[in-house]
């Protein structure tokens, strides 16, 4: 059952009931838990099992043998197809997506506009405690390199030329002119760094189409096609990451730690303004 990056709501309502395909609720904060969600949905906790426990900062990529566990629980075979979503339209789901491409599995699409796209459709509704899968997976996560990477990767792409530094945050938490949520964090952005906030690359939660998306990236980016992405904790760097996908981009990279670790303080370079 092939399928893109990119799903929409007719695509996920018609195969409900697919035996090959497993749905997963990514709602992180508030919305995690929730009471209602798309019939069949299983939880992808990315803020509780689905990060690294012993990471200091948050939303930190699993090793791959608890992201195995994990996935195995939530009944995801190797031929598995996933849809991953959030109630929040297109946030923590671009996450989910790209920690399955990170460990090496495909065949897994995003909901375009998530749970508040299949409820304006009139969609069915779940409620209550979610099922356990009916079984368990046989899911094996097999890592792929320069998917997640590191600041010293990052430091190394601000100083080439044919890379570009994307920053997700709001253009205040970059210009360093709005406190940092997560206390002990500096101020500003990484020098070099390009601000695209996540929600510019979205209508009313959904994705862009692809020739506005390529312009928001090239506008910034110029000819440069290996792009790197960062945010405050990994979420919605992911979000401009499938944003980059669909604007055909093939080069992409996520700062598994974004701002989370480049701010706190070290000898790492931090700029002001905008």
């Amino acid at each position: 059952m092939p399928f893109g990056p990119l799903i929409d709501t007719d695509w996920l309502s018609a195969r409900l009931g697919d035996p090959d395909l497993v749905i997963l609720d990514a709602s992180v904060g508030a919305h995690r838990g929730a009471g209602r969600r798309v019939p069949g949905a299983r939880p992808f906790d990315i803020d509780g099992a689905l990060s690294d426990p012993t990471s200091p900062v948050p939303h930190s990529m699993p090793g791959a043998d608890a992201f195995t566990e994990e996935l195995r629980a939530l009944g995801v075979d190797d031929a598995s197809s996933v849809v991953v979503y959030d109630a929040a339209g297109v946030y923590s789901s671009a996450r989910a997506r790209w920690m399955l491409r990170a460990m090496g599995f495909d065949r897994a699409a995003v909901l375009d506009g998530g749970l508040p796209a299949w409820e304006a459709a009139g969609l069915p509704l779940e409620t209550g405690v979610p099922a356990p899968a009916p079984r368990r997976g046989d899911f094996t996560a097999r890592p792929r390199p320069g998917v997640l990477v590191g600041a010293a990767e990052v430091r190394a792409a601000l100083a080439d030329p044919g890379s570009a530094v994307f920053d997700a945050r709001t253009r205040e938490r970059f210009a360093g002119t709005a406190p940092e949520p997560r206390p002990g964090l500096r101020g500003g952005h990484m020098p070099g760094a390009l601000n695209l906030p996540f929600g510019e690359v979205q209508d009313a939660g959904r994705m862009l189409p692809a020739a506005r998306l390529r312009e928001a990236f090239a506008e910034l980016a110029g000819e440069r096609e290996k792009l790197y992405f960062s945010c405050g904790s990994g979420v919605t760097a992911c979000v401009l990451a499938l944003g980059a996908e669909l604007a055909g981009y093939g080069e992409l990279a996520v700062y598994d730690g974004s701002w989370s670790e480049w701010g706190l303080p070290s000898d790492l370079p931090v700029a002001t303004g905008a």
